[in-house]
């Protein structure tokens, strides 16, 4: 009974996405045939795409729109099409680029390990690669967790940094995914339809087997960033869910340790980091609110702020 509690969760942490989820033949992890346009709803097609040299990575990228630079970075298990259209939307005023983590997508895996260093260090040569001296960061998920890391590991690289739904410390997962994390396995994974599926179609079914391992390992990988974050710079938007993987004390834990939660309408500016719970929202529904997302989005990259009672 407690496996099949374990497997419906893991589930659960999935198929939110699924509804964006088609195969496309350019997958990195089925090794056949050349990228296609990836954004869910195709209401757009990339300005231009292709695969940056990174750290020994083919990592893939796309390019949408035009404005200042802002770069998106996925979850776990998801790649540029399971964004949604976030991703469409995002482009009507900034020029984004898009990327594919190693494992996931168009990018194909390689002889490392998967850890929040070093997609973070990915990420920096990315931009180097393509002479992006600062630009804004979105990431949601594990990508809002390489980006954190790209704020503390990388400062100098970004102008403001927007996440979805993460937390700087291990303590700060609630309970019920603290125990569920101890229990993944590969073959639990593949139990499932979604993973089964991917499984299926791997050129290398034994190196997807060995990518679900190295995701794993990410789960189980030390975390305890608050002195770190004590020292960052980077303006940062924190958007979670009230019922998201981390906890809503430990998310506005993370608020105070960028100097927020202090009182208004006092006379002093507002802190530069900012706020945002989403109400009955899980884990794998905040990525599924887009426009909810850009009205806080939007405003934050702009530095505007609601004017109090007493304004003009």
């Amino acid at each position: 009974m407690k496996k099949q509690l374990i497997i419906s969760f893991a589930v659960a942490m999935v198929m939110a996405t699924a509804p964006f989820v088609q195969a496309h033949p350019g997958d990195a992890q089925n090794g056949s045939g050349a990228p296609e346009d990836t954004v869910a709803n195709q209401d757009i097609k990339p300005d231009h795409s292709g695969y940056a040299d990174v750290n020994g990575l083919k990592m893939y990228y796309e390019v949408y729109g035009k404005g200042d630079p802002l770069i998106v970075l996925h979850g776990a298990h998801m790649d540029i099409q399971t964004m949604g259209k976030i991703v469409p939307m995002l482009a009507e005023t900034h020029k984004i680029y898009v990327l594919e983590f190693q494992g996931h997508g168009h990018t194909a895996d390689i002889d490392r390990p998967i850890t929040y260093q070093n997609l973070a260090d990915d990420v920096a040569a990315f931009m180097d690669e393509l002479k992006l001296e600062k630009a804004d960061v979105f990431g949601y998920s594990m990508g809002g967790q390489v980006g954190l890391q790209l704020a503390i590991s990388h400062p100098q690289k970004l102008n403001k940094l927007i996440t979805a739904s993460i937390a700087y410390d291990l303590k700060g997962w609630q309970p019920t995914y603290s125990e569920f994390i101890p229990q993944m396995t590969p073959e639990m994974f593949l139990s499932m339809p979604f993973f089964a599926e991917k499984h299926k179609q791997a050129a290398n079914p034994d190196a997807y087997v060995a990518f679900l391992k190295k995701m794993i390992a990410l789960e189980h990988e030390p975390m305890a960033w608050e002195d770190d974050v004590k020292q960052m710079k980077t303006p940062m938007l924190i958007i979670a869910g009230d019922a998201d993987v981390a906890t809503p004390e430990h998310t506005v834990a993370l608020f105070w340790l960028l100097g927020g939660g202090v009182m208004g309408d006092m006379g002093n500016p507002l802190p530069e980091s900012r706020l945002a719970i989403l109400p009955a929202t899980s884990h794998t529904a905040v990525i599924s609110k887009p426009e909810l997302l850009m009205a806080f989005i939007e405003p934050f990259l702009k530095g505007e702020t609601p004017k109090g009672f007493f304004e003009e």
